[in-house]
């Protein structure tokens, strides 16, 4: 168990930029509102999933909609938090639990928001390890929790609950709808599950290592050392790309932003171009006509002097980036999880999907904290 402090959200702003492969929410505004909560003196308390009782109600909450309307509308802040409110009606109890339903961008930021509004623990972990575009690409539903009941709050705080949906893929047709009429951009909570559910679901440690990875950017850049370099020790990825942006194409289009990115090489890429799909995040990355990285491996864009995250929503040309490669949790390389978020799951129906090398940053917290408890005497 841990306290943030703004230190340490300084540090997962940058940690949760660089995971949300571009989406997931600009996380500098969810960071200058935690900021002011802890200014007023309220406090957020991150717990391991080891820690969450089997009875516990835990509840995701964050934000649903495309990363471009958090530039023409700044959010109000609380929306998860009436969103909440409204399924602890619904259900008759209150949540004991918070919990991110993705890592990435703001939306790694919105449960600390609530955490601190409600007075209620934030754990260590959430549903993607990323962030990905739709409801269904979570680790919850992929293993089962069942995705209702949910709400969504607007800005006013309007509230529409689903009781009862046949599944996630359903929830993501009929809330994209409605988010797109509060505006663009929603509150959310859901889905809510039990403590035994969250730890046989969640995707662990992945708030740690948004700090760790914030951490060792910060301190490369004090130190005048290369924050790519730290950014890839401890996330286990690798260089996929060195360029600037020569184009960008972006269109909003069903709720969700969807577009092409065209990097023309620099240094050892000369010469060649790497062309990213996004929507919302980034799908798959080509140099010429070959595959490089493809979800669900994170495909992130950092500027190449300070490893400061570039997300959709404000790539422009004339950026001088790195394109980075950091492979997928392992909950999210299994068939069942590929069937729902590899690359046919999003319309790419030849590309075969090859784990790029290594161990994603949270699997191997996990081990490090399995291995500690196993030196510990009894």
């Amino acid at each position: 168990m841990w306290e943030l402090d703004e230190e340490k959200l300084e540090a997962i702003t940058i940690g949760a930029g660089i995971l949300g492969t571009g989406g997931g929410g600009n996380p500098y505004y969810g960071k200058l509102y935690v900021r002011r909560l802890l200014r007023q003196g309220r406090r957020v308390t991150i717990v391991p999933p080891e820690d969450v009782p089997d009875d516990a109600l835990v509840v995701s909450v964050g934000g649903m909609g495309a990363p471009t309307i958090g530039i023409e509308r700044i959010h109000r802040g609380d929306e998860p938090l009436a969103a909440l409110r409204a399924l602890e009606a619904h259900l008759g109890r209150r949540a004991t639990h918070l919990v991110p339903g993705e890592i990435g961008g703001a939306n790694a930021l919105r449960p600390m928001a609530v955490a601190a509004l409600a007075d209620l623990p934030v754990v260590d972990g959430d549903g993607m390890g990323r962030a990905f575009p739709e409801l269904q690409m979570d680790t919850f539903a992929i293993y089962g929790v069942p995705a209702t009941p949910a709400a969504l709050a607007d800005i006013f705080h309007n509230v529409v609950v689903f009781p009862w949906l046949q599944d996630a893929v359903t929830l993501e047709r009929y809330a994209r709808a409605v988010t797109v009429q509060m505006g663009g951009a929603a509150g959310f909570a859901f889905p809510a599950m039990s403590g035994a559910d969250l730890r046989r679901t969640v995707i662990p440690y992945t708030v740690t290592l948004a700090l760790r990875l914030g951490e060792a950017v910060l301190r490369a850049r004090r130190e005048h050392r290369d924050p790519i370099a730290a950014a890839l020790a401890v996330t286990g990825g690798c260089v996929l790309f060195r360029g600037k942006v020569v184009d960008v194409e972006r269109r909003l289009a069903a709720g969700f932003a969807r577009g092409v990115v065209r990097i023309e090489g620099l240094d050892e890429d000369r010469g060649s171009e790497l062309r990213i799909d996004f929507q919302n995040e980034n799908l798959i990355a080509r140099r010429d006509s070959e595959v490089l990285a493809v979800v669900p491996d994170l495909i992130c864009l950092v500027d190449r002097e300070t490893a400061e995250p570039v997300t959709t929503e404000v790539v422009r040309y004339g950026l001088r980036v790195v394109v980075l490669g950091i492979p997928a949790p392992m909950l999210l390389r299994t068939p069942e999880a590929l069937a729902v978020v590899g690359p046919q799951a999003f319309g790419y129906p030849d590309v075969v999907y090859r784990p790029l090398p290594g161990l994603y940053g949270g699997d191997r917290i996990a081990a490090e904290r399995r291995a500690d408890a196993l030196r510990k005497p009894h």
